[in-house]
C-alpha cells in the first residue's frame, strides 16, 4: 500500500474516533513509525496531523457547548495553553531512543485508562476546584507530551468539575484537545520535528474524520466503539512491546 494512502486512512479513521471517545493516536504513531518516520517526529507529526480534526469535531458539537452550565471556560483554555506548552517543551528536550522506549509503555497507559473509563466516570463525585483544575492542567501537559488516550483524561477530569452532560462534555473535551494540540503544534514546528509533507496529508483526511465522527457522535453504540478501541490500543502496544 502506497505510504500517503495508509497515513490518509489511519488519519481519517483517528480523527473520527477523536470526535467520538479518543484514541486517535493508537493509528497515527503506528502508522507514521511504520513509515519509517523517527519515533519523536512521528508523535509531533501525528499531533499536528489530528489538529484540524479537534477543530472540526469541535464545530460540530458547537450547539451542546452552549449546553455545559458553570464552566469557566477562559480559565479552563488557559490553563491548557500552558500545560500544553510544558508538555511540548518535554518532548521537544526527549531524545529518540529514550522516545522509542516510552511508546508502548504510554500506549498501555493510554489502553488502560480506555478500559477503565466507565470506572474513572463512575459517581462523579465534584472534587474541589484546585483539584478539578489541577487534574486539568496535568492532562494538558500529558496531552501536549503525548495524545493518546487524551480524551478520556479530560472526560474524567471534567467530571471531577461536577458535570455529566456527556455531549456537551465531549464539545469542551474536543475545544480543549484543539488549544493545547495548537499551542504544542506552534512548539513542535518551531523545534524542527514535524515530518510536514506527511503531516498535510494527514491533516486533510483527519478534517474529515473529525467532522464525520462528530454528526455520528451521538447514534453510534458507545460499548462496542469502546471495545474496539481498546482491542487497537492492545495490539498495538503488544506489538510495539513485541518489537522494542
Amino acid at each position: 500500500m502506497n505510504e500517503y494512502v495508509l497515513l490518509s486512512l489511519a488519519a481519517f479513521f483517528a480523527g473520527t474516533l477523536n470526535a467520538v471517545a479518543g484514541g486517535g493516536s493508537f493509528l497515527t504513531l503506528p502508522a507514521l513509525i511504520y513509515c519509517g518516520v523517527p519515533p519523536v517526529i512521528a508523535n509531533a507529526t501525528g499531533t499536528v496531523a489530528l489538529l484540524p480534526g479537534y477543530a472540526a469535531s469541535t464545530w460540530g458539537f458547537r450547539q451542546e457547548l452552549k449546553q455545559l452550565q458553570g464552566l469557566h471556560l477562559p480559565r479552563l483554555l488557559m490553563l491548557s495553553l500552558f500545560g500544553g506548552s510544558l508538555g511540548a517543551g518535554l518532548l521537544l528536550i526527549t531524545d529518540n531512543n529514550t522516545f522509542n522506549q516510552l511508546i508502548p509503555w504510554l500506549l498501555l497507559v493510554a489502553t488502560l485508562l480506555f478500559a477503565f473509563a466507565p470506572k474513572l466516570m463512575a459517581g462523579r463525585t465534584q472534587a474541589s476546584p484546585l483539584v478539578a483544575l489541577s487534574a486539568l492542567f496535568l492532562v494538558a501537559i500529558y496531552g501536549g507530551y503525548f495524545n493518546g488516550g487524551l480524551g478520556i483524561l479530560l472526560l474524567a477530569a471534567l467530571s471531577l468539575l461536577g458535570h455529566s452532560n456527556l455531549n456537551a462534555m465531549n464539545g469542551v473535551k474536543n475545544l480543549v484537545s484543539t488549544v493545547l494540540t495548537a499551542i504544542a503544534v506552534m512548539i513542535y514546528a518551531a523545534g524542527d520535528v514535524v515530518a510536514w509533507p506527511q503531516a498535510l496529508v494527514m491533516m486533510l483526511a483527519a478534517t474529515a474524520g473529525g467532522y464525520w465522527g462528530a454528526k455520528i457522535a451521538k447514534r453510534l453504540p458507545a460499548l462496542a466503539l469502546r471495545r474496539g478501541i481498546i482491542v487497537i490500543g492492545a495490539v498495538m502496544t503488544v506489538l510495539f512491546f513485541i518489537t522494542l
